[in-house]
């Protein structure tokens, strides 16, 4: 082996030795010939400054070659940079008009007056996306003015709803009647496990979420309005015969509970729903009612109309306010052609007058028990 290696090392030092070996080179000018010598070590000197020049050559190069792709990499993320500026300047503009958008659409449908709770619960609007850099947030700040209005339009309509709702309130405890009773009661004979849907209302603005929650309860109260009787049973002149209370029994002379009040007209005379409804019971009574129409209004409140001519409501009816629903008679225990007109909450016997809005129109003219037409159960007074 040892050998071997010799022999390819004397093969290299020939070669090299074939290479640098000394040249002669010969220049004629003409006149005389001149020889001139190059020995090995002048063209290994040579040599050695051309691979020099051509290394350098190459590293240079290669210097100017990788800060120019360092400047065009330098470049490129600054372009990037300013492609995701422009991208989240976009969508933050975008999202700030959408959301100013469907807060406006909200803000309309709800002043509508014609709005509903299940669609202004899915349409709540949203908070707005936070923007994800400088450049974002301000060109979303161009929109705090918009914003502004909507703001104080968002406060002025919570002020207005918060006061109908207190006015509302405050006419039904007159009526004796109290705001709760009109709001969405617990649902009975429910339950089971508890797994929450994720809702409008979960991400929902604070200040829309609180104008709706007021808005609403304003709504369910205004909805129950419809229940009560606050409309005339009568539209025609009458004579106001009897009260509600304690009075003298017309057929008996005793003290005797009066459920209702007594309104004496001429026979035939229209009867009217007072408020919305459905028809309970359209029959003849023999606890001294006649021909009764009853009518159950929701919430617990109950009209009963009695002494009628002639039902026209049949059972199952749903009526309206200033619906017709009868005809004025006396049939039962009458004294005379009337109506019986009562209102009932939670099956208790209340005053009527003042669930009536115009009780001006109504004559007031108490008269006699014994000769005014009156009637209608009695109940003793104790």
């Amino acid at each position: 082996m040892t050998s071997n290696l010799l022999s390819a090392n004397a093969r290299l030092s020939a070669r090299f030795h074939n290479v640098f070996k000394p040249r002669d080179l010969f220049l004629h000018d003409g006149k005389s010939l001149r020889r001139f010598t190059i020995g090995a070590k002048v063209q290994m000197a040579a040599a050695s400054a051309v691979f020099l020049l051509l290394a350098w050559s190459l590293f240079a190069t290669f210097t100017a070659v990788s800060a120019m792709n360092g400047d065009v990499a330098q470049m490129q993320r600054r372009v990037t940079a300013m492609e995701a500026d422009v991208a989240a300047m976009r969508t933050a503009v975008t999202a700030r008009a959408e959301t100013l958008a469907r807060r406006q659409q909200f803000l309309e449908e709800m002043m509508s007056g014609n709005a509903s709770v299940e669609r202004l619960a899915a349409e709540l609007p949203q908070a707005a996306p936070e923007p994800t850099n400088a450049a974002a947030q301000a060109m979303s700040d161009s929109f705090d003015e918009v914003e502004g209005m909507q703001t104080a339009m968002v406060e002025r309509a919570q002020q207005i709803t918060r006061q109908r709702y207190r006015q509302t309130a405050a006419t039904l405890r007159q009526l004796g009647l109290t705001p709760t009773r009109f709001h969405q009661a617990r649902a009975i004979g429910m339950g089971g496990p508890y797994e929450p849907v994720p809702t409008a209302a979960d991400n929902a603005d604070p200040r829309f979420l609180a104008l709706f929650t007021s808005w609403r309860a304003l709504e369910q109260l205004q909805s129950g309005v419809s229940a009560i009787p606050s409309a005339r049973p009568i539209q025609a002149s009458v004579n106001f015969t009897s009260g509600f209370g304690v009075r003298s029994d017309p057929f008996r002379g005793r003290a005797a509970m009066h459920g209702g009040i007594d309104l004496a007209g001429a026979y035939g005379t229209p009867v009217y729903a007072t408020a919305d409804g459905i028809i309970g019971r359209s029959e003849w009574n023999n606890g001294g009612y006649g021909n009764l129409v009853e009518i159950d209004h929701g919430q617990g409140i109950q009209t009963r109309y009695g002494h009628l001519s002639r039902r026209i409501a049949v059972p199952g009816q749903r009526v309206r306010r200033g619906e017709l629903i009868g005809l004025m008679g006396s049939t039962g225990r009458s004294t005379g052609n009337h109506l019986h007109y009562e209102v009932r909450i939670d099956g208790r016997a209340v005053n009527p007058i003042p669930f009536m809005t115009q009780p001006t129109v109504v004559q007031v003219a108490v008269r006699p028990a014994t000769a005014a037409a009156v009637g209608g159960p009695t109940t003793a007074a104790r």
